[in-house]
């Protein structure tokens, strides 16, 4: 079975948390060690998110002047190198010697008429107090959004189109390569406006979601799941109602509102792939992979659902 995991940005750095090599390389040995089972019985594909890394390099780039802003495609590519090697080096330690690895430096196309560069919307970096976040934004021309009790950086993230690895990565799968392509959404790239032939990076952010699931199509996986920090997508979620969704048809998951940065992108992307490939989709909390895998938590998505199935209510 092909297995695509898309990794949330919190499996690598949990919210607040310094933005330390300690703390990413640990976090990514929790998640190595979720990884391993599904390693060891399927071909697997990951994904990764970067919004705290790719935000830091902005941040570090900013601060030697000498040097001017640093572009977010070459921050994407960055961080897709030092995540990768990170996750090969803690997953490798957990499997047989032989398993063999590749991090994958992964052009995704975006459309430069794309309306996501008139709306800001993805969070990268750390996180501030409304005054930090004030003052930065002031400085530095940046647009700032809250996030949760706190406030982020946002940036345009446009829908991605194509994966030019593509064939690249099959071949390594055929092969039995456990594969890590599209971090953070992948490097965004587009075709130059004056030949169309020419491709040029682009200022701003894909998510690592919905470019994980168009690699997850691409791939034609049996299963694309995706990791985060809560244990389903919810309905009436932050209210006194709320109730996890277990089972959904594309159709019924769709006509639910979810936040535009976090949750939104999950449910497009799961909604995407069980329509197109008439396979699963699931989204759910790291530690509970296994049984995502087997259909016992999380939200699976699914053509051949009927409407929704819904967790009993909590008690209070």
């Amino acid at each position: 079975m092909v297995v695509v995991a898309a990794l949330g940005g919190n499996a690598l750095l949990r919210r607040g948390e310094p933005l330390t090599v300690e703390n990413q390389r640990r976090n990514v040995r929790v998640a190595a060690e979720a990884l391993a089972p599904v390693a060891r019985d399927h071909r697997l594909v990951i994904g990764h998110g970067n919004g705290p890394q790719v935000g830091l390099l902005a941040l570090q780039a900013a601060a030697y002047d000498r040097t001017g802003a640093y572009p977010l495609d070459v921050l994407g590519a960055q961080t897709e190198g030092m995540i990768g090697y990170m996750i090969e080096q803690e997953l490798g330690n957990l499997l047989p010697p032989e398993r063999s690895f590749a991090t994958l430096l992964t052009m995704v196309e975006v459309d430069p008429e794309d309306p996501a560069f008139a709306n800001p919307t993805k969070f990268i970096g750390p996180v501030y107090s409304v005054a930090e976040a004030a003052r930065l934004a002031a400085e530095r021309g940046w647009t700032v959004r809250q996030d949760g009790s706190h406030w982020r950086r946002v940036v345009p993230s446009p829908t991605p189109m194509r994966i030019f690895e593509i064939r690249a990565i099959r071949r390594l799968l055929e092969d039995d390569t456990i594969v890590i392509a599209a971090g953070g959404g992948g490097i965004p790239t587009m075709y130059a406006r004056d030949d169309g032939r020419t491709l040029v990076g682009v200022e701003c952010v894909i998510d690592k979601d919905l470019a994980s699931g168009l690699l997850a199509r691409e791939l034609d996986a049996d299963l694309f799941v995706m990791l985060t920090d809560v244990d389903a997508a919810y309905a009436d979620w932050g209210t006194s109602s709320q109730r996890a969704i277990r089972r959904a048809s594309p159709n019924a998951l769709a006509a639910l509102p979810f936040a535009p940065g976090s949750m939104g992108p999950k449910v497009e992307a799961a909604c995407r792939f069980a329509t197109a490939t008439g396979r699963r989709a699931a989204i759910g909390a790291l530690a509970d992979l296994g049984r995502i895998m087997a259909g016992e938590a999380g939200t699976t998505v699914a053509a051949d659902e009927a409407g929704l199935t819904l967790a009993p209510k909590a008690r209070p």
